[in-house]
């Protein structure tokens, strides 16, 4: 035993015996031994021995997971060892028969909170928003950081995880997330989207599948529209899936009339009467039903069809106008978003005369609405061209977007525009938020300077209209007053807001004139 033991005794003390700190001892050592002898010596050695051994490197508690970093400013884990916990967790609720959720929140408008804010203050966002999820969450729910301005939310197993308890912590957690924020001396009111999967409908029991799932949720939440809540399920999976295949389909859409205007009123602030109508495109899909802008553009995109697109939605507003004067509706302009690439034809104001000729529509019956991408090459020459072009034939011009790019008043002058449409990101919570009114004010006070009309784009309650109306914007456009709605179903509308405008009582007149 003693052969077999001794090897093992020598080689787990190697490296005690072979540490630095013994090297020091080695003269107090020999003079130990030298001057006192060999009990001195063997004390000494000792006192040399304990010393390496309580300096000795310990070694790191290992867990059986992988030690993966954390993120630098929220010091949460990221995605590798999100997936590592979510599947202790999943492993965790199959032992007990209980049941666990993965949550993914994310920002609205990122790109435009980047914007708005500095690096610093974006940072100072974020970690405020952990904060208050950690609020809302219990001790044993963690919380993960993902890919850009998105959160992953890994619950502890719970026995009641069914789907009405996801929708009621998701509004919570919205609601948490969502309160106004005080940021460099200002307020400023974030939305956040939120998916979420819960054990029983994940396509696989892993922390990976979750997590791929709630992500897959989280996109079509933010799809929906503002502060959007998804739960995954085989049909969004399968939207998901059938995403990757709208491209191929895109340009057949295009040329056999699947994809068609919808139109969205716009009111006057000042007398409730229509004052104009948007034209968005809608996709009518044999499948799939309706798809929105979120669909279509990315598919449009990567099949270089946006001229395309264009062509096919003013070829239909120009069938409304006509349809809206046989009828005797007075509804305002058309406005028709304008890409880059459309303003960068050379013969893109050539078409437009020619179709205002045939369709006899006179131009100031279209409103042109231009981008932050278009003003951002406002001096190239086609594009000034064809702007100065449109604005002397009568067409109208609208700035979409103000407020977000680096537009100067030197731009706006050159694009000869009428008005502003306030981006959305402004309207929201206009009517409760000072700090938003605060802004709202400021942007309406520059474009009357300058003798420009204001549209507000995204009014979704009462109190932002009434808000609005009270500050001195012109014109609201957003679900508060009607959703896009496809022609046939305008006429109906007009009737109707024509009728609830005749029936409100107004001063000075008597009842039955």
């Amino acid at each position: 035993m003693a052969k077999i033991g001794g090897p093992k005794i020598v080689g787990r003390a190697a490296p005690i015996l072979l540490r630095w700190e013994l090297a020091t001892f080695i003269p107090a050592i020999a003079l130990a031994g030298l001057w006192f002898g060999t009990e001195a010596l063997l004390l000494v050695s000792a006192t040399a021995l304990g010393v390496a051994w309580v300096t000795r490197p310990l070694p790191q508690p290992t867990s059986g997971a992988p030690d993966h970093a954390h993120d630098g400013l929220t010091a949460l884990p990221l995605r590798a060892e999100a997936v590592t916990i979510m599947d202790a967790l999943v492993q965790e609720a199959a032992n007990s028969s209980r049941a666990t959720t993965c949550l993914v929140l994310g920002f609205d408008d990122p790109q435009i909170l980047v914007r708005q804010l500095s690096h610093h203050d974006f940072d100072h966002v974020l970690q405020r928003t952990v904060e208050r999820l950690r609020g809302a969450l219990r001790d044993s729910d963690q919380i993960a950081r993902l890919e850009g301005a998105r959160l992953a939310i890994l619950l502890k197993p719970t026995p009641r995880a069914d789907l009405e308890s996801m929708i009621q912590l998701s509004v919570r957690l919205q609601a948490a997330v969502e309160a106004p924020l005080s940021v460099a001396a200002r307020t400023l009111a974030v939305s956040c989207h939120i998916g979420f999967c819960m054990m029983s409908r994940t396509p696989d029991q892993t922390g990976a599948a979750m997590l791929e799932a709630a992500e897959t949720a989280a996109d079509a939440a933010r799809r929906n529209g503002p502060s959007g809540i998804r739960a995954f399920s085989p049909e969004v999976q399968k939207t998901a899936q059938a995403r990757t295949v709208l491209s191929s389909e895109i340009a057949g859409a295009l040329e056999n009339g699947d994809i068609v205007a919808f139109f969205q009123p716009q009111l006057s602030t000042d007398t409730g009467a229509v004052s104009g109508m948007q034209a968005v495109p809608r996709w009518l899909h044999p499948q799939r039903g309706v798809l929105l802008e979120d669909d279509i553009l990315p598919a449009i995109d990567s099949e270089r069809l946006r001229a395309r697109l264009a062509e096919v939605i003013l070829f239909q507003s120009f069938h409304a106008l006509r349809d809206w004067d046989l009828a005797g509706l007075v509804l305002g302009p058309v406005s028709l978003p304008v890409s880059a690439d459309l303003m960068a034809n050379p013969k893109m104001a050539d078409r437009l005369r020619w179709e205002f000729d045939r369709f006899e529509i006179t131009p100031g019956r279209i409103r042109l609405v231009l981008p932050q991408n278009v003003m951002a090459q406002i001096d190239e020459e086609v594009i000034a061209h064809n702007l100065m072009t449109c604005a002397e034939m009568g067409c109208r011009i609208e700035l979409a977007g103000f407020g977000l790019g680096p537009t100067s008043v030197s731009s706006i002058r050159r694009s000869a525009a009428q008005r502003l449409r306030i981006h959305r990101s402004f309207v929201a919570r206009v009517d409760c938020d000072p700090e938003q009114q605060r802004l709202m004010a400021a942007i309406i006070s520059m474009a009357e300077g300058l003798g420009l009309e204001t549209l507000a784009e995204g009014v979704s309650t009462l109190g932002e209209h009434a808000m609005l109306s009270q500050l001195g914007c012109n014109h609201v456009q957003g679900k508060a007053i009607a959703t896009p709605m496809p022609l046939e179903e305008v006429h109906d509308w007009a009737l109707r807001h024509r009728a609830k405008l005749e029936a409100t009582p107004q001063i000075g007149r008597k009842r039955g004139e």
